[in-house]
């Protein structure tokens, strides 16, 4: 802090409350240029070197150093997860908790770490034992394909006491096997975990110029609709597997990859508490595999229940895709198929430079057998008994050798001298001409085929594709059937939970009222209409107890094209008319009659006929009339309608009303 401040004092100062011509000043102390220097380092660190793979091998850092720790420590035999996490340590500074985890997570996706001992459980998300009661090794995979010490590149470990590797010669696609997901600064990445023989196979569609296609396939199973996965840069929906056992018992046999039975039956029981689905029980009898026994009520058909469960509860769910690696120190974003096409091209220069190695393991190989036969056959070190120093005895075997330089593959060197100087008198006296003949023809013929396959790499990618995917295939099918199914509409498959209903007495309106009129079933998603006597009206939410007023006429689920008849009247005359609602604002409140006017009629449908009965007036011979409203159009609630009269109406009745007289004189209504 006192080079800060020394610096400080020869600078204006400049705080954020600074300002010029009405904009603020650029803040660029010393302390500012520390904190984003710092700032940056911490947010590098995390992307390369925690929370990001690397597209090389397709791993994040700790999981690379646990598979180095176990590579190192691997003899064949089960080693303690304690050990792992201990010896891993000295690479990772993060804990051996943060160790231990990620190993369970390794070890649970079966490709390149075998367990023993209890690793939790995937489908119900019960946690590993400690890692000093459960025990570990690579597996054959691993062993053969992730590793080679001669084509690793190594750097200090954090605290310079140790190297460890760069990235792993992995020769197989590791990212998309295993799948990842982590949050760094500024950036997340979550990859999808695919099947390991289709990668394999769309490798060698690569290599072959074919086209391909690669889907996500998870070991809890389920169901996947990928049509928007869009090469990995969209999203698939995956549902739980649901069997109909018969009428009144669904069972779940896998579940969607991002839950767990206690938090799929947690969102069965959520729904049906929010009254989106009826069920009468739930068991879980999930051990090894995945059963969840749903019991369902009686007057509940079974594959509705089926499709109300993909819409209400986790039993589906939706899962985004976002490929980001370390590449060349940098983070990028890929698709599937691109890094699909890199780890095959990586893939194709690994084996070529393992074939190159090879070459020159067995050129020096036969090298030294053709000096060794060269050094009995002839008897060489004859030459050098007489010799009394390492000088002479060195200079005696170059001047034995001269002559059969042309049976020699290179000239000789002071190493392969040092070689012959330490061949075994035994070996000499028990030297066997035709076995070692056999030898270098073997040696020979398997430097002939590496050379072969050198001159066509490609070709030989394709066979080592194809043998791997020969052994491991059949240990590795799909899980997750790929299938395209329709999307549930929550609306169409909603329970009718909610029993409304409107109590003119206290006049309170809900599903939790008791009352006699305007009974209705609900679901979640129902809105209610609300008609009242002065013809204003309005759409609301489904109400658990609202007051509404005593002055309702019509209480029920707003339906749009349905055709209403009313009658209302007002100071000039009486009217009907036949309308619709429409569409509507929810909670606006509109108008079906014109201010100052009263309902005097108001009922769903179209009844077959209506019964007008008029007050008393003198000399009025026509006291009750009929009409028939379908002669009425239909039109919108603005509308004013047809006029019935100038005559002041007592009531309009769809049947006779009381003091109907069916003896007076009835004539029937014709609209003006």
């Amino acid at each position: 802090m006192s080079e800060l401040n020394s610096e400080n004092t020869s600078e204006k100062n400049v705080t954020s409350t600074d300002w010029l011509d009405g904009a603020p000043l650029k803040v660029d102390g010393p302390l500012h240029r520390r904190m984003d220097h710092s700032f940056l380092q911490y947010a590098s660190y995390v992307i390369r070197d925690r929370a990001i793979p690397n597209l090389a091998d397709g791993l994040k850092p700790v999981q690379r150093r646990i598979l180095w720790s176990l590579h190192e420590k691997d003899d064949g035999r089960l080693i303690k997860v304690a050990t792992i996490s201990g010896h891993c340590a000295q690479y990772h500074p993060h804990g051996e908790a943060a160790i231990g985890d990620a190993l369970v997570v390794l070890t649970n996706k079966r490709y390149l770490i075998e367990g023993q001992g209890n690793y939790g459980n995937i489908y119900t998300g019960d946690p590993a034992a400690a890692p000093r009661y459960i025990e570990c090794r690579l597996t054959e995979l691993a062993r053969n394909e992730i590793f080679n010490d001669e084509l690793t590149e190594f750097i200090p470990s954090y605290d310079g006491r140790n190297q460890e590797p760069v990235t792993l010669p992995a020769k197989l696609p590791v990212l998309l096997m295993l799948g990842t997901e982590g949050i760094a600064v500024g950036m997340s990445c979550k990859i999808l975990p695919h099947n390991f023989p289709e990668l394999l196979e769309a490798q060698i569609a690569i290599l072959k110029k074919q086209t391909f296609k690669c889907l996500p396939d998870f070991q809890t199973g389920g169901l996947m609709d990928a049509r928007e996965y869009a090469d990995g840069k969209g999203s698939i929906k995956v549902r739980a597997r649901i069997k109909v056992k018969d009428e009144s018992t669904l069972v779940i046999k896998e579940i969607p990859p991002t839950t767990t039975t206690d938090s799929l039956i947690g969102s069965i029981e959520d729904a049906a508490r929010k009254g989106k689905l009826k069920v009468r029980s739930i068991n879980d009898f999930t051990s090894e595999d995945v059963e969840i026994e749903i019991k369902v009520p009686q007057g509940v058909d079974a594959e509705q229940l089926v499709n109300a469960l993909y819409a209400f509860t986790d039993c589906e769910t939706t899962i985004s895709s976002r490929i980001i690696v370390i590449k060349e120190n940098r983070p990028v974003e890929l698709t599937v198929s691109e890094v699909l096409h890199e780890n095959t091209a990586k893939l194709v220069k690994d084996l070529k430079r393992e074939l190159d190695l090879k070459e020159q393991k067995l050129q020096d190989e036969l090298h030294s057998k053709t000096l060794v036969r060269i050094f009995v056959e002839n008897r060489i070190y004859k030459k050098i008994e007489q010799s009394k120093t390492n000088e002479a005895v060195c200079a005696a075997v170059h001047e034995g050798f001269k002559p059969y330089r042309s049976e020699m593959f290179r000239d000789l060197i002071d190493a392969d001298v040092e070689m012959l100087l330490g061949v075994r008198i035994r070996r000499i006296s028990l030297f066997d001409i035709n076995k070692h003949r056999e030898e270098m023809d073997k040696v020979k013929a398997d430097l002939d085929e590496t050379r072969k396959h050198l001159k066509n790499v490609t070709k030989y990618a394709v066979s080592h594709l194809e043998a791997l995917l020969a052994k491991y295939g059949p240990l590795y099918p799909r899980l997750t059937k790929s299938s395209r199914y329709d999307e549930v509409e929550a609306r169409e498959v909603a329970f009718k939970a909610f029993k409304v209903a409107y109590d003119r007495e206290s006049g309170y309106v809900g599903y939790k009222v008791s009352g006699d009129e305007f009974k209705v079933d609900c679901t979640k998603f129902d809105k209610l209409l609300l008609v009242f006597k002065d013809g204003h009206y309005k759409v609301i939410e489904l109400p658990e107890k609202l007051f509404i007023g005593p002055d309702v006429f019509h209480c029920a689920i707003p339906e749009r094209d349905r055709v209403f008849t009313l009658a209302y009247t007002n100071r000039e005359a009486t009217y009907l008319k036949r309308f619709t609602f429409g569409g509507t604002i929810l909670d606006k409140v509109y108008h079906c009659i014109p201010p100052k006017s009263k309902i005097l009629f108001f009922e769903p449908d179209t009844p077959a006929g209506l019964y007008i009965k008029y007050k008393s007036a003198p000399y009025q011979k026509i006291n009750q009339q009929t009409c028939n409203p379908t002669e009425v159009e239909v039109k919108g609630a603005k509308t004013r309608g047809r006029q019935i009269s100038i005559k002041d109406v007592s009531s309009v009745n769809s049947k006779p009303p009381r003091g109907w007289d069916a003896e007076a004189p009835t004539t029937k209504l014709q609209f003006v």
